[in-house]
Protein backbone atom coordinates (compact mmCIF):
# COMPACT_ATOMS: atom_id res chain seq x y z
CA UNK A 1 0.00 0.00 0.00
CA UNK A 2 1.69 2.91 -0.96
CA UNK A 3 1.55 5.89 1.71
CA UNK A 4 0.12 9.21 1.07
CA UNK A 5 0.05 12.61 3.16
CA UNK A 6 -3.96 12.19 3.84
CA UNK A 7 -2.85 8.70 5.31
CA UNK A 8 -0.87 10.32 7.61
CA UNK A 9 -2.83 13.07 9.11
CA UNK A 10 -5.84 10.40 9.38
CA UNK A 11 -3.87 8.04 11.28
CA UNK A 12 -4.97 7.56 14.60
CA UNK A 13 -3.78 5.38 17.46
CA UNK A 14 -5.83 3.96 20.74
CA UNK A 15 -5.43 5.61 23.51
CA UNK A 16 -4.33 4.33 26.85
CA UNK A 17 -3.86 5.57 30.79
CA UNK A 18 -0.56 6.36 29.81
CA UNK A 19 -0.76 6.99 26.18
CA UNK A 20 0.72 9.60 24.22
CA UNK A 21 -0.37 12.97 24.25
CA UNK A 22 -2.67 13.51 21.08
CA UNK A 23 -1.99 16.81 20.60
CA UNK A 24 1.79 16.27 20.23
CA UNK A 25 0.60 13.12 18.33
CA UNK A 26 -1.48 14.73 15.62
CA UNK A 27 0.67 17.33 15.40
CA UNK A 28 3.57 15.48 14.78
CA UNK A 29 1.21 13.53 12.17
CA UNK A 30 0.59 17.10 10.35
CA UNK A 31 4.35 17.58 10.28
CA UNK A 32 5.34 14.34 9.11
CA UNK A 33 2.10 14.71 6.05
CA UNK A 34 2.85 18.22 5.26
CA UNK A 35 6.54 16.95 4.75
CA UNK A 36 6.24 14.31 2.88
CA UNK A 37 3.68 16.36 0.68
CA UNK A 38 6.50 18.47 -0.06
CA UNK A 39 8.94 15.63 -0.94
CA UNK A 40 6.37 14.27 -3.34
CA UNK A 41 5.72 17.41 -5.40
CA UNK A 42 9.51 17.59 -5.76
CA UNK A 43 9.87 14.35 -7.20
CA UNK A 44 7.36 15.24 -9.32
CA UNK A 45 9.21 18.22 -10.15
CA UNK A 46 12.19 16.28 -10.88
CA UNK A 47 10.76 13.56 -12.89
CA UNK A 48 8.87 16.43 -15.07
CA UNK A 49 12.85 17.90 -15.51
CA UNK A 50 14.24 14.90 -16.01
CA UNK A 51 12.04 14.19 -19.37
CA UNK A 52 12.62 18.00 -20.33
CA UNK A 53 16.27 17.32 -19.84
CA UNK A 54 16.05 13.64 -21.60
CA UNK A 55 14.16 15.74 -24.69
CA UNK A 56 16.71 18.34 -24.90
CA UNK A 57 19.23 15.78 -25.20
CA UNK A 58 17.55 13.59 -28.20
CA UNK A 59 17.47 17.00 -29.56
CA UNK A 60 21.52 18.23 -29.19
CA UNK A 61 21.55 14.18 -30.47
CA UNK A 62 19.37 14.85 -33.68
CA UNK A 63 21.73 18.35 -34.32
CA UNK A 64 25.26 16.26 -33.73
CA UNK A 65 23.88 13.82 -36.43
CA UNK A 66 23.06 16.86 -38.69
CA UNK A 67 26.03 17.79 -38.45
CA UNK A 68 27.83 14.95 -39.24
CA UNK A 69 25.82 13.96 -42.14
CA UNK A 70 26.58 17.50 -43.04
CA UNK A 71 30.13 17.42 -42.74
CA UNK A 72 30.27 13.96 -44.78
CA UNK A 73 28.13 15.83 -47.32
CA UNK A 74 30.69 18.72 -47.36
CA UNK A 75 33.75 16.45 -47.55
CA UNK A 76 32.04 14.94 -50.48
CA UNK A 77 31.88 17.67 -52.49
CA UNK A 78 34.98 19.31 -51.44
CA UNK A 79 36.41 16.13 -53.58
CA UNK A 80 34.33 16.27 -55.88
CA UNK A 81 35.41 20.48 -56.34
CA UNK A 82 38.86 19.33 -56.41
CA UNK A 83 38.12 16.88 -58.96
CA UNK A 84 36.46 19.69 -61.42
CA UNK A 85 38.91 22.58 -60.59
CA UNK A 86 41.96 20.33 -61.54
CA UNK A 87 40.43 20.77 -64.77
CA UNK A 88 39.78 24.72 -64.49
CA UNK A 89 43.25 25.33 -63.27
CA UNK A 90 45.24 26.58 -60.50
CA UNK A 91 43.22 29.43 -59.40
CA UNK A 92 39.88 27.95 -59.26
CA UNK A 93 41.86 25.29 -57.15
CA UNK A 94 43.49 27.56 -54.83
CA UNK A 95 39.73 29.12 -53.94
CA UNK A 96 38.26 25.70 -53.61
CA UNK A 97 40.62 24.66 -50.94
CA UNK A 98 40.04 28.16 -49.21
CA UNK A 99 36.16 27.82 -49.17
CA UNK A 100 36.47 24.12 -48.31
CA UNK A 101 38.82 24.68 -45.21
CA UNK A 102 36.77 27.62 -44.14
CA UNK A 103 33.58 25.03 -44.52
CA UNK A 104 35.18 21.86 -42.55
CA UNK A 105 36.53 24.42 -39.77
CA UNK A 106 33.01 25.80 -39.35
CA UNK A 107 31.41 22.59 -39.11
CA UNK A 108 34.31 21.43 -36.61
CA UNK A 109 33.37 24.08 -34.31
CA UNK A 110 29.83 23.50 -34.66
CA UNK A 111 30.37 20.47 -33.63
CA UNK A 112 32.78 20.94 -30.66
CA UNK A 113 30.14 23.18 -29.55
CA UNK A 114 27.42 20.92 -29.77
CA UNK A 115 29.99 18.40 -27.83
CA UNK A 116 30.08 20.20 -24.87
CA UNK A 117 26.59 21.45 -24.88
CA UNK A 118 25.79 17.37 -24.77
CA UNK A 119 28.30 16.85 -22.29
CA UNK A 120 26.92 19.72 -20.16
CA UNK A 121 22.63 18.04 -20.68
CA UNK A 122 24.55 15.05 -19.91
CA UNK A 123 26.41 15.99 -16.72
CA UNK A 124 23.10 17.55 -15.51
CA UNK A 125 21.16 14.62 -16.47
CA UNK A 126 23.41 12.50 -13.86
CA UNK A 127 23.19 15.32 -11.22
CA UNK A 128 19.15 15.36 -11.45
CA UNK A 129 19.19 11.51 -11.56
CA UNK A 130 21.53 11.63 -8.47
CA UNK A 131 19.78 13.73 -6.14
CA UNK A 132 16.33 11.69 -7.48
CA UNK A 133 18.02 8.67 -6.66
CA UNK A 134 18.82 10.27 -3.25
CA UNK A 135 16.04 11.88 -2.58
CA UNK A 136 13.67 8.23 -3.32
CA UNK A 137 16.45 6.68 -1.06
CA UNK A 138 16.05 8.66 1.72
CA UNK A 139 11.60 8.63 1.40
CA UNK A 140 12.33 4.93 1.68
CA UNK A 141 14.19 4.61 4.69
CA UNK A 142 11.26 7.32 6.30
CA UNK A 143 8.90 4.58 5.30
CA UNK A 144 11.25 1.70 6.57
CA UNK A 145 11.10 3.65 9.68
CA UNK A 146 7.54 4.26 9.85
CA UNK A 147 6.68 1.01 9.24
CA UNK A 148 9.05 -0.69 11.62
CA UNK A 149 7.56 1.76 14.22
CA UNK A 150 4.19 -0.07 14.39
CA UNK A 151 4.04 -1.72 18.44
CA UNK A 152 1.85 -4.27 19.49
CA UNK A 153 0.89 -4.16 23.18
CA UNK A 154 0.87 -8.20 24.85
CA UNK A 155 -2.42 -9.91 24.19
CA UNK A 156 -3.08 -7.51 21.54
CA UNK A 157 -3.92 -9.29 18.38
CA UNK A 158 -1.25 -8.65 15.54
CA UNK A 159 -3.00 -8.29 12.07
CA UNK A 160 -2.41 -11.19 9.68
CA UNK A 161 1.21 -10.92 8.28
CA UNK A 162 2.35 -10.83 4.57
CA UNK A 163 4.97 -13.92 5.76
CA UNK A 164 4.31 -17.33 5.54
CA UNK A 165 1.78 -18.35 8.53
CA UNK A 166 4.45 -21.16 9.47
CA UNK A 167 6.51 -18.16 10.84
CA UNK A 168 7.60 -18.25 15.01
CA UNK A 169 4.80 -16.94 17.06
CA UNK A 170 7.02 -15.95 19.30
CA UNK A 171 9.04 -13.44 16.73
CA UNK A 172 5.56 -11.79 16.43
CA UNK A 173 5.75 -10.77 20.24
CA UNK A 174 7.66 -7.70 21.33
CA UNK A 175 10.46 -8.06 23.66
CA UNK A 176 9.50 -6.30 27.41
CA UNK A 177 12.54 -4.37 29.34
CA UNK A 178 13.51 -5.18 32.32
CA UNK A 179 10.78 -4.34 35.02
CA UNK A 180 7.86 -5.80 32.29
CA UNK A 181 7.59 -2.88 30.33
CA UNK A 182 7.58 -2.83 26.44
CA UNK A 183 10.27 -1.35 24.72
CA UNK A 184 9.85 2.32 23.62
CA UNK A 185 9.33 2.55 19.73
CA UNK A 186 10.46 5.11 17.56
CA UNK A 187 7.88 7.57 18.06
CA UNK A 188 7.68 7.28 21.53
CA UNK A 189 11.51 8.29 21.93
CA UNK A 190 10.86 10.66 19.51
CA UNK A 191 7.92 12.35 21.79
CA UNK A 192 9.61 12.32 24.65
Amino acid sequence: MKLTPLDIKKQEFRKTLRGFDPVEVDTFLEMVADEYEDLLKERNRLKEEVIKLQTQLQDYQQVEHTLKETLMNAQESIKRARMNSEKEGQMIIREAELKSDEIIGNAHKALEKMKNELMLIKTQKDSFSSKLRHLIQSQLELIEILEKDDFIWPGEKKPAPQAPASADKSANEPAQEAGGKPPKSVSDQLII
